[in-house]
């Protein structure tokens, strides 16, 4: 079978960052697949970090772990519950990647004694990186350029994509460039400057832009358009408008009215006769739209004043509860605030709570009396990660008597270790993708609730942790009612507790929230809003 001649579409950014490349990226790649396309998208973040993995949530919100354990950027979760097709360690770039790969060869005197540069030696690293994903037989490859032109971070990237455009001749790739245009309330009028100075910058790094794609808060009048158009250098139909919306899920159809896919397969050189069929989109959206009931689940964590730390949980949610014609209003609790006085007011009327992932000493006390109150009163819980190591803490100290039961995470001297180091894990000293990363096999026990849920006996899930539940205590945990449902074949190492006497309380050691896409909401955050329903 001949290779195809795959297609690539850069998008980068202009004016400020964070306008929604991710989003825009997302929403073309659904647009094409549509029209019977095969394609990926691959984000190329500028920042000098080996990958998202160490750095802080509010630093860069959620990092996203895929199948093959890479820990990536946000983005590649929008990715995928767009695609519904998962991404790899290959769908995101570094800095620290790229010029790791290059220091890393010229060690070993690759480059035959040059003087190593950025032109040629860092450039042909990231083309190298962008040609990857060719070798899967792709259509299309949409590659996001993170940050904004003009950045002293992004200058390698952008001179990437003109060799590469230079390279590829005609129609073989093209440019979206995705800009805002402010709104001045004093004057009434929206203003396409900052546009075109964006656009130049671009142009003086040797890239036209394609396609304009503006982010702005009010329609874009028709003179405004044809000045876009004129200054930008760009055809007038490739000047695409994308106002705010009341959610990302309405971003693709409102894209696709502008014929945005039509304007980028005109721009390719390609042919479809099939129309983008987007009806199990629109009618996730109908349902998303129009609920018929509501429930609220508190979700507690330490990283609540950046909603963004927890985006794939709180996009889960919207998938499952679309599914379920259920509107899942999320109560943000910061877990550092809650004490034994005013936890009852503070999770007051809540139909459900789940405690989230995270790192770190900082709000453990608060969770631990979270699940405590959970389990008493019969909320339903879900506990994802330290969420179910959290549940393990509860349960020993409060049901087992182990007072001073703790992770080893946040006290190395306690005298009941129920969450210890894994054993490959005692002499990591790195930090950095050095953890239980990716999927892994587990196996559910028949007749348990997360077998019900599943429906099978074998799953695959997403791990990202380094501690694990202590099986020394496990006979103690099972003999009190505290039973493991789950645990991986290969090594017996626990991976789902759930407490059979209570309406659903469900800790789980991986990450589901990974999984949940538009197309496949993931089924235990389905069974989770159905108990909090009957709550």
């Amino acid at each position: 079978m001949s290779k195809k001649n795959t297609k690539y579409i850069f998008v980068t950014g202009g004016v400020t960052s964070s306008l929604g490349k991710g989003i825009v990226s997302a929403s073309l790649g659904l647009l094409l697949k549509s029209r019977g396309f095969n394609v990926t998208i691959q984000k190329l973040d500028p920042y000098i970090n080996i990958d998202p993995g160490t750095l802080n949530p509010y630093e860069h919100g959620e990092c996203y772990v895929t199948e093959d354990g890479a820990e990536t950027d946000l983005d590649l979760g929008h990715y995928e519950r767009y695609l519904d097709a998962p991404t790899s360690q290959n769908n995101n770039v570094t800095t620290g990647k790229i010029y790791q790969t290059v220091i890393e060869k010229e060690r070993k005197g690759d480059f035959l004694g040059k003087t190593v540069q950025v032109i040629p030696h860092i450039t042909n690293e990231i083309k190298r990186r962008i040609k990857i994903l060719s070798k899967q037989n792709y259509d299309i490859i949409i590659t996001e350029i993170g940050g904004t032109v003009g950045d002293i971070e992004s200058l390698p990237y952008i001179e990437t994509v003109r060799q590469l455009k230079w390279e590829l001749g005609d129609k073989n790739s093209m440019v979206i460039h995705l800009t805002l245009l402010p709104y001045l309330a004093s004057s009434g009028e929206l203003k396409t400057k900052p546009s075109q100075h964006s656009v130049r910058q671009l142009m003086e790094s040797g890239i036209m832009a394609d396609v304009l794609v503006c982010r702005t808060e009010h329609k874009i009048p028709k003179d405004q358009r044809a000045k876009l158009a004129q200054f930008c250098n760009v055809a007038l139909e490739n000047v695409i408008e994308c106002k705010d919306l009341e959610t990302i899920y309405e971003v693709p159809m409102y894209l696709q009215k502008q014929n945005f896919d039509d304007v980028v397969l005109k721009e390719l050189d390609l042919k479809s006769d099939k129309t983008a069929d987007l009806k199990d989109w629109k009618n996730f959206l109908k349902k998303f739209q129009n609920p018929k009931k509501t429930v609220e689940i508190a979700l507690v964590g330490k990283y609540v004043s950046l909603q963004d730390s927890y985006i794939s949980i709180a996009e889960a949610f919207k998938h499952a509860g679309a599914d379920l014609e259920t509107e899942v209003k999320v109560r943000w609790v910061y877990s550092g605030d809650i004490t034994e006085e005013n936890i009852k007011d503070t999770l007051k009327g809540v139909n459900g709570i789940l405690v989230a992932p995270g790192f770190g000493d900082r709000g453990i006390e608060g969770k631990v009396l979270t699940a405590k109150y959970a389990r008493e009163n019969k909320i339903p819980m879900l506990g994802i990660c330290l969420g179910m190591q959290i549940m393990t803490v509860e349960f020993a100290r409060n049901v087992l008597g182990h007072t001073k039961a703790n992770s080893v995470e946040f006290d190395t001297a306690t005298p009941d270790p129920v969450i210890s180091l894994m054993e490959e894990q005692k002499n990591v000293i790195d930090k950095g993708g050095t953890m239980r990363l990716g999927a892994w096999k587990c196996s559910l026990k028949n007749g348990s609730k997360l077998f019900d849920i599943y429906g099978s006996k074998n799953i695959s899930e997403r791990h990202r942790h380094r501690y694990e539940f202590n099986s020394d205590y496990l006979q103690e945990f099972e003999k009190n009612g505290f039973l493991a449902t789950g645990t991986n074949p290969e090594t017996g190492l626990v991976e789902a507790l759930e407490l059979p006497d209570h309406p659903f309380y469900v800790g789980v050691q991986y990450h589901p929230e990974y999984k949940s896409t538009v197309a496949t909401p993931h089924p235990l955050f389905r069974a989770f809003i159905k108990a909090c329903e009957k709550k």
